[in-house]
């Protein structure tokens, strides 16, 4: 046999090289295995092989979407589920801090559904019908808002998938909707040219649910949906679970391919340290065979679950005062009040949500900024607006956000900026002296929160003796979306603007200087 032999070729080909069947054409692909970087399931592999994508840090703005059984409620929040078993102070004292007995959930749920050993929440899930959901027209806001990635909510500490799961019978395409929900935004998602992920938070769910013989939640027909786990408190998290977590993630990432994989907390609890390398290991080598770059994004709730430089930090409800030279992600709600739809939800302001953006991207971070469907899957008319009127800002001002970078200081002005998870509501409204730099090749954009008193400002950052711009020359500025002519001046004290005008909204005014 010679090497003009075929099948002698093809044997050789097979031999030397990883192949995969590509599920567009199902042809045979051969990859050479040294352009595979096959990382290993320890942080020391993983530090060595990972690196943060640039498209990540060029995408700057997504969506996250918490929609599930707990929207047919609407009461409360996404908790629901957790808080209507809540019968005790002790399990109130969560969210219910110094209140004595059952909480406001529990009450409502007994009064307005019934009996909770009746009516549990697996009775909801019938009720879920997702009726009036369209992919196209949720990925088409999107859009127009100037998101660049969407992480829907896989599944939440709940137990429902809201996908077509091959772990659970708890999922949305054998249940409630009778539907792909995941499945058909990503494929709508990904047609339209955004990068998708997927947010799972069911490890939560092994403590989510009060057990008492007085609820369902004992019923032993429905330990598949409310866990396995007893009425101990102090019970560790089984083996079995964490297989069910195990095999209920991988299959996640095998059939849905995420862009990104969020974990929210409880994956950081010690019951989970000998998985977590595994699984980051797992996922990335599938990225390297997915030919794309991955992200994980972890909360790290005072654990470090995933060690620095193997993810991308995220903060709930919260900022960082200052530049992380890492990237980092801000997630948050529209609402207030709550993460998924409630009758009496309350929204921010599109100017406060443009604010922390700007203020987040200057800091070396992105916004997550998540919608609350209603239960038939419509978006209320009140998030859409504010989705849209961010999208018309960032139509204007876009490129002091896109493809940016931090500069050598974040910014100035006398508002402070609180630190940490669930830090937001500490937070006040910025002014016009409140300035935020982002850079992009020659051009170095002052963004200004808040439309400056008579129309002047003086930038310090920018000043001659100043020690960020020592060595920089000025050689023009405009206002983004404006023809106005504008004056400066660069003197010792700072950069002078004066006579402005034209500005293009009511919203933060990016001053764009050519270097």
């Amino acid at each position: 046999m010679t090497m003009r032999n075929p099948i002698f070729l093809l044997l050789a080909i097979l031999f030397l090289c990883n192949c995969k069947t590509d599920k567009r054409t199902g042809s045979t692909v051969a990859i050479a295995t040294d352009t595979i970087p096959k990382i290993q399931p320890n942080w020391e592999s993983i530090k060595a092989n990972y690196k943060d994508p640039e498209w990540f840090s060029d995408d700057k703005f997504g969506i996250f979407i918490h929609w599930g059984a707990y929207s047919v409620p609407a009461f409360g929040s996404e908790w629901y589920p957790r808080q209507m078993y809540m019968d005790t102070a002790t399990f109130s004292a969560q969210l219910q801090l110094g209140k004595e007995g059952p909480n406001d959930t529990y009450l409502h749920h007994k009064e307005k559904w019934g009996d909770q050993k009746i009516f549990g929440y697996k009775d909801f899930i019938p009720m879920f019908k997702a009726e009036k959901f369209e992919a196209k027209a949720w990925v088409d806001l999107f859009k127009k808002s100037g998101a660049r990635y969407v992480v829907p909510v896989a599944d939440h500490h709940d137990g429902f998938a809201m996908y077509k799961s091959n772990t659970t019978r708890w999922n949305s395409f054998d249940m409630g909707p009778g539907r792909d929900v995941l499945g058909e935004l990503f494929e709508e998602g990904r047609k339209q040219g955004l990068k998708m992920g997927a947010s799972t938070h069911f490890a939560f769910n092994w403590s989510f649910y009060n057990k008492k013989e007085k609820f369902d939640t004992m019923d032993p027909e429905y330990a598949d949906l409310y866990s396995s786990k007893g009425k101990d408190l102090t019970e560790p998290v089984s083996e079995k679970f964490k297989k069910r977590w195990w095999n209920r993630t991988i299959d996640l990432i095998d059939n849905y391919q995420p862009d990104i994989l969020y974990f929210d907390f409880y994956v950081d609890i010690d019951d989970f340290a000998d998985l977590r390398p595994k699984l980051a290991a797992y996922y990335y080598n599938k990225g390297a065979e997915w030919d794309k770059e991955v992200i994980i994004n972890d909360k790290n709730f005072g654990h470090e679950a995933f060690p620095e430089g193997t993810v991308i930090y995220d903060l709930e409800r919260g900022k960082l005062p200052g530049i992380r030279k890492l990237p980092w992600q801000t997630d948050t709600s529209i609402g207030k009040n709550s993460w998924s739809y409630v009758t009496d939800w309350d929204s921010k302001t599109a100017n406060q949500l443009i604010d922390d953006l700007v203020d987040i991207v200057s800091k070396n971070g992105n916004l997550l900024l998540n919608v609350g469907p209603k239960a038939d899957g419509t978006i209320p008319e009140d998030q859409a607006k504010i989705l849209l009127q961010i999208g018309d800002w960032l139509a204007v001002n876009g490129e002091a956000i896109y493809g940016t970078r931090y500069w050598r200081t974040f910014g100035e002005g006398p508002t402070e900026v609180k630190k940490g998870h669930h830090s937001e509501s500490q937070n006040t409204e910025f002014t016009g002296e409140d300035i935020r730099f982002t850079k992009k090749g020659n051009k170095l954009y002052a963004t200004m929160l808040a439309w400056p008193k008579n129309n002047r400002i003086t930038i310090k950052s920018l000043g001659s003796d100043s020690e960020f711009a020592k060595d920089l020359t000025i050689k023009s500025i405009r206002l983004l979306g404006s023809d106005a002519p504008i004056a400066f001046e660069q003197t010792a004290a700072g950069l002078s603007v004066k006579g402005l005008s034209g500005k293009s909204g009511d919203y933060a005014h990016v001053l764009e200087i050519s270097l």
